[in-house]
């Protein structure tokens, strides 16, 4: 069975870091992009980062403003896939999604993703 299963959410203070984990249960997501969504309450779920199958590409929102960074290292039977978030605000506070899909149509839509973990809370207070 295909799990995307996300880790590394929590409570921080404003300038804080986090090192979100989203583990990938088969070896067929080597060939998957992979991308961070998130959402927060009230608000529709947004697109936050996404990387390539190799590695190569990576995609970034706006309002990250170089402080995070995905990665992903592929291993022979899971793919795990990395979001590094520095200097955390408060309007960060949301659940963030790990997805995946082997061709999204838009890298920073979510319907263009087949696969959804169940998500990690992370609260950023001021």
């Amino acid at each position: 069975q295909v799990q995307l299963v996300e880790s590394g959410g929590g409570f921080v203070q404003a300038g804080g870091s986090l090192r979100l984990s989203c583990a990938a249960s088969s070896h067929t997501f080597s060939n998957y992009a992979m991308a961070w969504f998130r959402q927060a309450p009230g608000k529709e779920r947004e697109f936050v980062a996404a990387i390539t199958w190799s590695g190569t590409h990576k995609w970034y929102a706006n309002f990250v403003e170089g402080r995070f960074t995905i990665s992903r290292n592929d291993m022979k039977n899971t793919v795990n896939v990395f979001l590094q978030m520095n200097s955390l605000k408060p309007e960060d506070t949301a659940v963030f999604y790990c997805a995946a899909d082997l061709r999204p149509k838009s890298y920073d839509l979510p319907g263009s993703y087949a696969y959804w973990g169940q998500g990690t809370q992370v609260t950023v207070s001021s």
